[in-house]
Parts: structure tokens; C-alpha cells; sequence
């Protein structure tokens, strides 16, 4: 290893359960299984797991803004709000595609190398990474990693922006993103998946885990800003505010306003730079849902039955222990 490179001390093993058939049978593509990081138990892919400490030494730059996430948090919305006041309200330049923007920079060890084929109108696995240390500055860089994954100069050597969304809905947007996205397929129920997610047995487990470190990391150190989904949700241009005073960056009132507008779900989820309907065209995609399905809060009161509500409760209770933190799961 070169000097100056660092060592990840994870250890990346196959979880057993995850080459069973009950596994198997609700998630048809993961071939593979997935793995479990010692210490940290962040769950991923085999491939991530054998490139897991190269991303932890890729470089970062001063000015490099990274957005992160426990997938189906709002990142999608807060990549497109930091990377417009970024860039001084660009609204010409935020017509690219979000991808080539503000890459995500796990994506290339995400993608199945068995089963399923693999997607020809992406570049190899080297040239995506590549792109990513090529981009130019400032780059807005996303994952859904957890901070002691990341390159441990991130937060005294950039901006982290990070977004978290109440664990009920999380649940019920991952389990559809699960549908929707090919390799990622499940084929049960929703409790079904809801309980797989409790037991840390989804990609990017534990929620709690990256959640609550990402909480007190923010706490005190100002070059990390964290962002409920559901403030978003309830005082977008408050919110906006925030992130431009993080940014350093002053907004005119036409400016908010226009950012104000463009950041709608509405808006956003017709906005084929943002809305990823392009997977469909692909193949990555399923031909039904969205990747932007609807952006409400408290959408899992349609789901979860009293019961399954109250066991996603006590699991929430107990995870929240010795905790300040609060979600809001009804607006």
C-alpha cells in the first residue's frame, strides 16, 4: 500500500443468510449475497466490499460539497437544491442530466456482476470512477455511505451536506425502490421487507447506524450541515436559506424564489434532468412506479398495518435510546 494511502480496518464477510433460499426467494437478484462490515455491520455488495477501501481513500478536494444519505432520505431533492446554490442559481446548466452533476460515487460497485446482465450504455467500472475524480471543482459529490466509510479527511476538507427522513416512510420509499429498480428487485410483501430491513439485512443497513453518527458528528462540526426531509417538506425556502448560509453563498429574493418553485416535488418529479425516468429507457427500470413516487410524509399510514406500525415503533424506541434526536413522521 502506498504511504499515502490509509487502511480500512473492515473487514467485509458474507452474511450466511443472504445465499439461503428464504433470502433468495424475495431477493431473486442478489445472486451474490451481500456482506457485512466488522466492526460497523454496514451492509453492501461483495464487489463494494472488495473496492470498500479504495473509496475510503479517494480524494477529496476543499471545495467539494458531498451530499449524504440513508437512500430514500431526500437526496435526490438536496443534491438539486446544493448543487443550483453551488452554482449560483444555474438553471441553464441544472438542464445535464443530475447524474453527470453530482455523481454517486459507489454506484459502479452497486451493479450485479452475475445473474442479471449487466447495463451496456454505462462505461466501465474504472472510467465511472475516473469521472469522479476527474469532475471539475467544485464537484457535488453523493453516497449513501456511512462517515467512518468515507475518506476520514472528509468533513475538516469539504462541505457534507446531510439529509435523513423518518425511518416509516424510508421503509415504505426503499420497499418500492426495491420493486422499481431491476437488480435490486424484491419479490415479497411490504411487512416482509420491513422486517429484512429492521434486522439490518437491506444494502446500507444499519438506518440507526449512519443516522445517528451523521447526527452527532453535525453537532460539532461546522462543515457538516444536517437536514430533516421533513423541513424540507415544511419550510422549503427556510431550508434553502440554511444551506446557502453553510454554502457561503447570498441569494437575491428572485433567485429564492425560482429555486423555491423549481424544488416542488411537483416540478422536480416532471424534470427529466432529476427524475431518473431514463432507467426505464435503459432497462434498469421496471416499467411500473417511479423513482420520485410521491414525496409525501406520513405516506406509511397506508401500508403498515397497527401491528407492524407498532413494531417499526418499539424498534425505533429502542435504537433512539440515550438519543436527542426526533423524526417527525406526520406533518
Amino acid at each position: 500500500m502506498a504511504a499515502d494511502k490509509k487502511r480500512l480496518n473492515v473487514e467485509f464477510k458474507s452474511i450466511p443468510e443472504s445465499l439461503e433460499e428464504p433470502f433468495l426467494k424475495e431477493f431473486p437478484e442478489y445472486v451474490e449475497g451481500i456482506v457485512r462490515g466488522d466492526p460497523g455491520g454496514f451492509v453492501l455488495t461483495p464487489h463494494y466490499g472488495e473496492h470498500a477501501e479504495e473509496l475510503y481513500n479517494f480524494h477529496v478536494r476543499p471545495d467539494d460539497i458531498w451530499v449524504l444519505s440513508f437512500p430514500k432520505s431526500g437526496t435526490t431533492w438536496t443534491q438539486e437544491l446544493v448543487w443550483l446554490i453551488a452554482n449560483d442559481c444555474d438553471f441553464e446548466g441544472a438542464k445535464r442530466s443530475l447524474n453527470d452533476r453530482s455523481p454517486f460515487l459507489e454506484f459502479p460497485y452497486l451493479l450485479p456482476r452475475k445473474g442479471t446482465p449487466t447495463y451496456g450504455h454505462l462505461p466501465s467500472v474504472e472510467k465511472q470512477m475516473q469521472y469522479r475524480e476527474e469532475l471539475e471543482s467544485p464537484r457535488l459529490i453523493k453516497t449513501h455511505l456511512p462517515l467512518d466509510l468515507l475518506p476520514p479527511q472528509l468533513t475538516e476538507t469539504c462541505k457534507v451536506v446531510y439529509v435523513a427522513r423518518n425511518p416509516k416512510d424510508v421503509i415504505v420509499s426503499y420497499y418500492y425502490h426495491h420493486k422499481l429498480i431491476k437488480f435490486h428487485y424484491f419479490d415479497g410483501d411490504l411487512e416482509s421487507f420491513a422486517r429484512w430491513f429492521m434486522n439490518d439485512q437491506v444494502w446500507y443497513a444499519p438506518f440507526f447506524g449512519q443516522v445517528l453518527a451523521a447526527w452527532e458528528k453535525a453537532k460539532n462540526d461546522p462543515n457538516v450541515l444536517f437536514l430533516f426531509y421533513e423541513d424540507l417538506k415544511k419550510d422549503l425556502e427556510g431550508q434553502i436559506r440554511k444551506v446557502a448560509q453553510f454554502l457561503g453563498k447570498s441569494l437575491t429574493d428572485e433567485q429564492l424564489g425560482k429555486l423555491v418553485h423549481h424544488l416542488t416535488f411537483e416540478n422536480l418529479s416532471k424534470n427529466s434532468a432529476v427524475n431518473k425516468e431514463d432507467g426505464k429507457k435503459h432497462g434498469v427500470f421496471n416499467a411500473d412506479g417511479s423513482f420520485m413516487r410521491k414525496g409525501e410524509t406520513g405516506d406509511w399510514q397506508r401500508y403498515f398495518s397497527p401491528e407492524m406500525s407498532r413494531q417499526i415503533d418499539e424498534w425505533t424506541e429502542l435504537n433512539l435510546r440515550g438519543s436527542d434526536i426526533t423524526f417527525v413522521d406526520k406533518i
